[in-house]
């Protein structure tokens, strides 16, 4: 029998299963914690630290860190909500995201934290960055310019599709995703149907020739905010 824990979450009595990490005991809850590089069906990366929680009044990413009796977790407070939104602003100023052309606005999981924390233009200067375009593959497009590193199609070619089409390359600023191919992705055995493919929160990762099947102004975060809706559906 799993040992059941019992730990405050903002004030909060939450229990859980040992093992779990704060963020899957959140969910159990229904209590949502804003998050990017997570995802229900991959191995906890902590990459992003949109997730960030004080645990005991240290910082600590609520995807990775495990539950312990008694700890204090806080998470909707004035302090960690402004860590967070100046994450989700530099994540926006560190890479060319032009959401009124992008084909994932209203799909996209960076824009809906956006509009969560009430971002409307980001605080820090713009960067914009030269970044690499792959539209050699006939289903695909990679667009590196919306990469926010999260590494869900790293974590996903792997753990998921059985394949190693993604990887990180570079350090630092230089940092970004590449493909097991110098020819490009159109040289890899990366598929329409791989969860590779689906599981990315921005628009770096398309299926080509079904954009716009659902007109803008229809699509999920039009509908609702992210984190009002159903775990599946804010965690895809």
């Amino acid at each position: 029998m799993e040992k059941v824990v019992t730990f405050l979450l903002d004030g909060e009595v939450i229990q859980g299963q040992e093992g779990q990490s704060i963020m899957q005991a959140a969910d159990k809850a229904g209590k949502y914690i804003p998050r990017l590089c997570a995802h229900k069906d991959l191995t906890p990366h902590g990459s992003c630290r949109i997730c960030t929680v004080l645990v005991n009044g240290r910082p600590q990413s609520a995807c990775t860190q495990p539950i312990a009796d008694g700890i204090l977790v806080e998470s909707e407070t004035p302090k960690v909500n402004q860590l967070r939104t100046d994450i989700i602003d530099m994540l926006f100023v560190e890479g060319n995201h032009f959401c009124m052309f992008c084909e994932k606005s209203g799909n996209c999981e960076l824009q809906a934290l956006a509009y969560r924390f009430g971002i409307t233009a980001p605080k820090y200067p713009y960067q914009f960055p030269q970044r690499d375009v792959d539209a050699s593959h006939p289903d695909i497009f990679l667009d590196r310019d919306r990469c926010v590193l999260c590494g869900r199609c790293v974590r996903a070619s792997k753990e998921l599709d059985g394949k190693n089409v993604f990887q990180f390359v570079g350090r630092g600023v230089e940092k970004r995703i590449a493909v097991n191919s110098e020819k490009g992705l159109k040289d890899t055995d990366a598929d329409v149907v791989d969860k590779a493919i689906s599981v990315c929160p921005v628009g770096a990762i398309l299926k080509k020739r079904v954009g716009y099947a659902v007109p803008v102004g229809r699509r999920l975060y039009d509908h609702q905010p992210i984190g009002s809706a159903s775990e599946d559906e804010t965690t895809k």
